[in-house]
């Protein structure tokens, strides 16, 4: 029997051990977040389910309503637990709608500018390195200081921040599939140019968009984490990571440190798997970097 490509990208892809962790880590933390509505102790979001006779108790502590707080309660009264699985389906949430929109506004105008060349290219790419020139997290403070908060104010700013390397990557792979003949005889047809972009240049600059998509979905996840954590990011009213750990740093000098700590590591770790993941994609779309 033929082996599919996602057999062989599979069998490849097992060849490291970490990356195998690293996956099934990310799958857990990700079924664990879009199941927290059903699995969450108590819904943080609801303002009556929570009491601030039970603020910031440790681990283990047994609150009122007679469950047990595995991982404590924030300055709220929130089980820290639950806080933690919807923060985690929110930081998600962001990061895949910041990667995608990102991918989808940065390989079209990579590819536009690969494809046209000319003073378009010209225009786009002088565009695009003048705002990769800035630190990602400086543009998005700033945007998100303009915005205000909110979940599309948020995403707006990530995407800002980020587009610009799916466009450099995408230009790049773009422009040397651009000179073979295959194109140029595509060129040479009735087909237009959209057509032409989408179904033979787009295919051929996939794998490595695909690799910077990984890496900058697990970057958009840092940065929302980082704007909420600074109070730009999502309102107070939506448990993200980076609100729990800056809801709890005020506390950290007095002993309270499980309510930053646990949110911390939660993010860690979902951040480090992703980029472990997307390591070893990198490493099959690029033989070289195979040790």
């Amino acid at each position: 029997m033929t082996e599919t490509p996602w057999g062989r990208f599979w069998a490849e892809y097992r060849e490291s051990p970490l990356a195998v962790v690293a996956l099934a880590v990310v799958v857990a933390i990700v079924t664990l977040a879009l199941a927290a509505p059903w699995i969450a102790p108590q819904d943080p979001y609801d303002i009556a389910n929570l009491s601030l006779a039970d603020a910031r108790r440790p681990p283990g502590f047994v609150g009122s309503e007679g469950y047990t707080h595995w991982l404590g309660t924030d300055a709220q009264g929130r089980d820290l637990l639950s806080a933690i699985l919807y923060g985690l389906r929110i930081s998600i949430e962001m990061g895949l709608a910041a990667g995608t929109f990102a991918l989808a506004i940065g390989a079209s105008l990579g590819l536009l500018a690969a494809y046209r060349g000319g003073w378009v290219a010209a225009i786009v790419m002088r565009v695009v390195d003048l705002q990769l020139s800035f630190p990602a997290i400086l543009l998005a403070l700033v945007l998100s200081a303009l915005l205000g908060q909110g979940k599309a104010q948020l995403v707006t700013a990530l995407v800002a921040a980020q587009y610009a390397y799916f466009a450099r990557t995408a230009f790049g792979a773009a422009s040397a599939e651009r000179r073979k003949d295959y194109i140029e005889a595509a060129a040479a047809t009735p087909l237009s140019g959209r057509r032409i972009v989408f179904r033979h240049l787009l295919p051929n600059t996939l794998p490595p968009l695909v690799v910077v998509a990984t890496v900058q979905v697990a970057n958009a996840i840092a940065l929302e984490a980082t704007l909420s954590f600074l109070g730009l990011g999502l309102p107070v009213t939506e448990p993200s990571l980076g609100m729990l750990i800056a809801n709890g740093f005020q506390y950290m000098m007095s002993g309270r440190t499980w309510i930053s700590v646990y949110p911390g590591i939660a993010l860690i770790v979902l951040i480090v798997a992703i980029n472990l993941v997307g390591d070893q994609v990198r490493d099959q779309f690029n033989p070289r970097l195979k040790r």
